[in-house]
């Protein structure tokens, strides 16, 4: 049997969208949607997943994937959106799903344009700006990224935010740093968050990368995302006109308006994950033999792989339930928080059994499992601390917050 057949299941029924989706979640998707994601897989396949392992050593982006990628028309594709380019957000997600089922920095480079930075511009532009830039964000015409992060603050952000933005008649001068923008190198502008010297409230700004003052530099020496491309940004009065303010973010509580959005696109990244590592753990225990056996034979493995398969099934249907209430129009911080957080614990657990079951082959980047094994800490930490995230769900359960 091979291994995809075995991660299914169902010997003798026809396979489905997800050998390791055992409640059929992916059922609820359309039959366009389903064609277009196969289609994806199909690119990842031949295209993408053959790079991986050289690249994610090498430290580098292998960026000749980007144009197969773009030419599928993944944010809008005939057949599933609509005449705005509205998609699904279950499809949006299991868009996400598959693309971190394939590797890590590649789902976080192309949710980069699709979610961080495209949300941005949607829900935090006005609607003329939104009208104007979706279609070229869209087919990648026009690219940016999404740089709140600082170097001396992550997780209090809300009220530490240290880059300035000072208004001078029709400009805005901009100073400050930002750290780990994935993807700044080859963006078109940063969307940079800045706090309004006039009023105390953050902002938002579309500053092009190779503005006078700005200045990026690659973080080297990391040990998770080695291929996803992430920078130090420095801001010297950077000016910018009045009509690169993104009109709709105009204190911090619509950037957490965003994040509520954001979270959820990270919950599903870090679902496709356990997937990836999932599956390429079973692939190999059906294949490796020890005392004559399959590894997949033995008692204690089987048990470890039980265990995977129920934590990504139960962060999948999390993530498939969140993301259709938020489609009903129902965004609560505590939702995508519980999400982020439960799914990115899981997370870590299951590349660590799917490790684990490999053996010491685990730790090379033969059998897939080390880089979604390596990739997971960063997924663990970013668009939110599992701490933090725990604090926002217990703020929803006793009323009151712990934040100091």
């Amino acid at each position: 049997m091979s291994a995809s057949a075995a991660a299914a299941g169902t010997a003798g029924t026809a396979e489905p969208l997800y050998a390791a989706d055992r409640y059929g979640y992916s059922d609820l998707l359309s039959g366009p949607e389903q064609e277009v994601l196969g289609k994806l897989r199909a690119v990842l396949d031949a295209q993408v997943a053959p790079l991986l392992a050289d690249y994610w050593e090498a430290g580098e982006f292998p960026y000749q994937i980007r144009q197969p990628l773009v030419d599928l028309n993944l944010m809008a594709p005939e057949g599933v959106a609509d005449s705005s380019g509205r998609t699904s957000g279950l499809y949006g997600g299991f868009r996400n799903f598959e693309l971190a089922r394939t590797d890590a920095s590649v789902a976080t480079f192309y949710n980069a344009q699709s979610g961080l930075f495209r949300s941005t511009v949607l829900h935090g532009g006005s609607a003329e700006q939104a009208a104007a830039l979706d279609p070229l964000i869209r087919s990648f015409e026009f690219t940016g990224v999404f740089a709140l992060t600082e170097p001396e603050h992550g997780s209090d952000i809300a009220g530490g935010l240290a880059t300035s933005a000072r208004r001078d008649g029709d400009e805005w001068i901009i100073d400050g740093a930002k750290r780990w923008i994935g993807g700044a190198a080859t963006a078109d502008v940063l969307a940079v968050f800045a706090r309004d010297e006039a009023d105390g409230q953050v902002k938002a700004f579309l500053v092009p990368r190779e503005a006078p003052g700005v200045t990026l530099t690659k973080i080297l020496r990391k040990t998770s995302l080695r291929m996803m491309q992430n920078a130090d940004i420095e801001l010297r009065s950077v000016r910018v006109p009045d009509t690169a303010r993104l009109a709709n973010i105009n204190s911090f509580k619509d950037v957490a308006a965003l994040m509520r959005r954001l979270r959820s696109d990270v919950a599903w990244i870090a679902t496709g994950m356990q997937a990836g590592a999932y599956e390429a753990a079973v692939r190999y225990t059906l294949e490796r033999e020890q005392f004559g056996r399959p590894l997949a034979s033995f008692q204690l493995t089987q048990q470890k792989l039980a265990t995977m398969l129920a934590n990504l099934t139960a962060s999948l249907g999390m993530v498939v339930r969140l993301t259709q209430r938020q489609e009903e129009g129902i965004f609560r911080d505590e939702d995508s928080a519980l999400a982020k957080m439960f799914t990115c614990t899981s997370l870590r657990e299951t590349v660590a059994l799917a490790r684990e079951v490999v053996g010491g082959n685990g730790i090379t980047l033969d059998t897939g499992v080390a880089r979604f094994h390596a990739d997971a800490e960063a997924v663990y930490s970013y668009e939110g601390t599992h701490d933090i995230n725990a604090l926002i769900v217990g703020r929803s359960i006793a009323g009151t917050g712990a934040f100091r």
